[in-house]
């Protein structure tokens, strides 16, 4: 019967922890999905008033001021309801011609005990490049 016992929780503790796992990849993926979107309208928030054909083709110079004020913009109007405590860690554009943009969130496991922590702040870097043909 001890044994038996011993098997049943040990079977719940690997069941909570792929519970856990499971939970953190879908929150860490909708987490990405969002910053993702956000460097794609941080890329595409340049002056089309500065574009210049260049050597290498069209050159859409960005800056860091206009990068953040977009995405700024852009998580102001997103549905946040599925995240929890989305911060904007930074949005920068590091050379002009990419966005970067890192955000993290506070995930928490669906079933909390002495084996996980209770709560865990996540965070995700996404970079995206304007390109015009």
């Amino acid at each position: 019967m001890p044994l038996f016992g011993g098997a049943a929780i040990l079977s719940l503790v690997i069941i909570f922890a792929i519970t856990a796992a499971t939970s953190l990849l879908i929150e860490r993926q909708r987490l990405f999905a969002l910053a993702d979107s956000a460097a794609i309208v941080g890329a595409e928030s340049f002056d089309p008033t500065l574009v210049t054909k260049g050597a290498q083709g069209i050159d859409a110079p960005l800056t860091t001021a206009l990068v953040r004020q977009a995405v700024g913009v852009f998580l102001n109007r997103s549905d946040l309801s599925h995240l929890d405590s989305v911060v904007l860690e930074s949005a920068t554009t590091p050379d002009g011609r990419h966005s970067q943009v890192v955000l993290s969130s506070l995930w928490r496991p669906p079933v909390v005990s002495e084996f996980f922590p209770a709560s865990l702040r996540i965070s995700v870097r996404a970079q995206s490049q304007v390109f015009i043909r």
